[in-house]
């Protein structure tokens, strides 16, 4: 039997292919034990028990970004923390830590070194983040979602996506998600998704060039946010919906996609064969960019800054885009040939390899 640590925690882009993993494992080895480390904060706190895991949370100790009081104070308090997840790997026979990334994910890393038991890495942007990086140099298991990623001993294992998108049949499952929101079976989809909270860029730039879209011979699936103030125009073949809790239908109706570019979105789109035009957050540190690189490359989507996604951009380039079924036809099968589907069995495989080598099987 296997004690599994797994290490992440504090957005979306942790917790999900986090969970994607201990489903996987769950699947596989019904008598391992499966441990979650993260935060009381984050998402996690939610999302971890809900699914059926323990979480064991450890303080939340950010990287001091600059000299202040609370920087004087960053190393006992760092040092506490792998101090406590070093006590959590002893007392529960941990043999494994995997880490997706976050601030639970150093402390874990060197815990699991100071244990001398394997350490697993997934990264999940294609720039990675200062906990992965560093955690790079404690193993050679590194599995990354982005071909390229510019981190030690990198080798694709691509997203661990959610079970409902892993299995999914599009083809089987269009004519479900067409009845679920309404749409026209005869009409193309186009989906528009910033994320759970909205983006603002996308909201008003779609609301505005909707008739032109509808004109194309298109229908609009537009998820806008839970937080977004956006007026329904109430157009015939339009479909806003604040907050979609089935992605996976949503993406059966899709023949076309518009949203940001974070890593779960662009390796759920490329999985399932959607072309896309890209919008990338515009704030943070450019990772985003990065997650489009390489189905942009192949021509499977088209990438456009925030400040440039204005309803001039798409009347002069979307609409005409929309016109050409051939060429959407072209990028949906680029997409899809830089798309993985099995991004969590792949990881899984690197842990096992990792066990049974660290067992001298």
């Amino acid at each position: 039997m296997t004690t599994y640590l797994l290490a992440g925690g504090g957005t979306a882009g942790h917790v999900n292919p986090l969970l994607a993993v201990a489903d996987m494992i769950r699947a596989r080895e019904t008598d391992a034990t499966v441990l979650v480390l993260g935060t009381s904060e984050g998402l996690e706190a939610r999302l971890v028990p809900a699914r059926g895991y323990e979480l064991v949370t450890v303080p939340r100790v950010p990287f001091p970004r600059r000299p202040n009081r609370q920087a004087l104070s960053f190393l006992p308090r760092f040092l506490a923390a792998v101090a406590g997840v070093t006590e959590v790997i002893r007392s529960r026979r941990v043999d494994i830590v995997v880490g997706f990334g976050g601030y639970v994910a150093t402390p874990a890393y060197l815990a699991a070194r100071r244990a001398g038991i394997p350490i697993i890495i997934h990264e999940a942007n294609a720039k990675p983040g200062l906990a992965n990086k560093l955690g790079a140099r404690f193993t050679p298991w590194v599995g990354v979602a982005f071909e390229g990623t510019p981190i030690r001993h990198a080798q694709l294992v691509g997203m661990p996506l959610r079970p409902e998108i892993e299995r999914l049949d599009r083809a089987a499952a269009r004519p479900e998600a067409l009845g679920f929101f309404g749409l026209d079976p005869a009409r193309p989809t186009l989906l528009v998704t910033g994320g759970s909270l909205g983006a603002r860029r996308l909201n008003a730039t779609m609301l505005e060039s909707a008739p032109a879209l509808i004109a194309a011979g298109w229908q609009v699936l537009h998820i806008v946010g839970e937080r977004a103030e956006t007026a329904d125009p109430d157009l015939d073949h339009y479909r806003q919906v604040a907050y979609c809790d089935r992605m996976d239908l949503a993406l059966a109706a899709a023949d076309f996609a518009v949203s940001r570019a974070g890593a779960a979105t662009v390796s759920e789109l490329c999985a399932l064969g959607v072309p896309a035009v890209y919008v990338p957050y515009p704030v943070g540190n450019g990772e985003q960019r990065f997650n489009a690189a390489d189905v942009v490359r192949v021509g499977g989507g088209l990438l456009v800054d925030d400040a440039d996604f204005l309803p001039e951009w798409v009347s002069r380039s979307l609409v005409p885009l929309l016109h050409d079924r051939e060429r959407v036809s072209l990028m949906a099968a680029a997409a899809a040939s830089v798309g993985l589907l099995d991004g969590s069995a792949r990881v899984y495989d690197l842990t096992r390899h990792a066990v049974r080598l660290g067992r001298g099987a």
